[in-house]
């Protein structure tokens, strides 16, 4: 169930985003507005109340300082957010929320969700790298950084396979399940074709 609807707010933030998030396919534009898209399906299938002007606020913002830099990203995401939500503002006790979901959605930075926005935008964020486009988001990534072949699947070992493992909500779960399998299955055939050249 969700809670309110969609607010001026979120169409500045959404046309702000839009303008200042770079044509990234790995945490760029596109990754921020599928998160977005994830969560708010999310929220619609889940029986406890959503706030979903702090949900889509959240998910849109919630890799802005990715802009700036890559260290400490949840955290420098979440101290921007804060400073936009004040300029804009948003109601106090949402600005709260919106950080509190921003600091809590990465994988690497180990921040446990407390709030329900909050575990829904991790759960989006996570489905996001699994799948048909998480594997292209990993190869993205990979040649981004020169990252080998190798090293590109064992990431897939060390992080991608385990995100299943992360996830709070039922319907994330469903979803993860067949996000998962692709990515087992393109694993597999890509170990067997290395095996054939070797």
């Amino acid at each position: 169930m969700l809670v309110g609807s969609r607010s001026r707010v979120i169409e500045l933030i959404e046309n702000l985003v839009r303008k200042l998030y770079p044509e990234d396919m790995v945490h760029g534009l596109d990754h921020v507005l599928r998160v977005r898209d994830i969560a708010l399906k999310i929220a619609e299938a889940i029986p406890e109340p959503v706030d979903r002007e702090v949900l889509e606020v959240a998910a849109l913002l919630h890799d802005i300082g990715r802009v700036s830099r890559d260290k400490d990203h949840a955290k420098h995401s979440a101290e921007i957010a804060y400073i936009i939500l004040k300029l804009a503002c948003f109601p106090e006790d949402k600005v709260g929320k919106v950080v509190e979901a921003i600091q809590s959605h990465s994988f690497s930075e180990g921040v446990k969700p407390m709030s329900i926005e909050a575990k829904i935008l991790s759960d989006a964020d996570k489905l996001d790298a699994l799948g048909a486009i998480g594997i292209a988001r990993v190869f993205a990534f990979s040649g981004s950084r020169g990252r080998s072949l190798k090293e590109s699947i064992q990431h897939f070992y060390d992080k991608i396979l385990q995100l299943p493992n992360l996830l709070f909500t039922d319907i994330a779960k469903s979803i993860a399940i067949k996000r998962i399998d692709v990515v087992k299955k393109f694993l597999e055939d890509l170990e067997k074709e290395i095996e054939l050249e070797n």
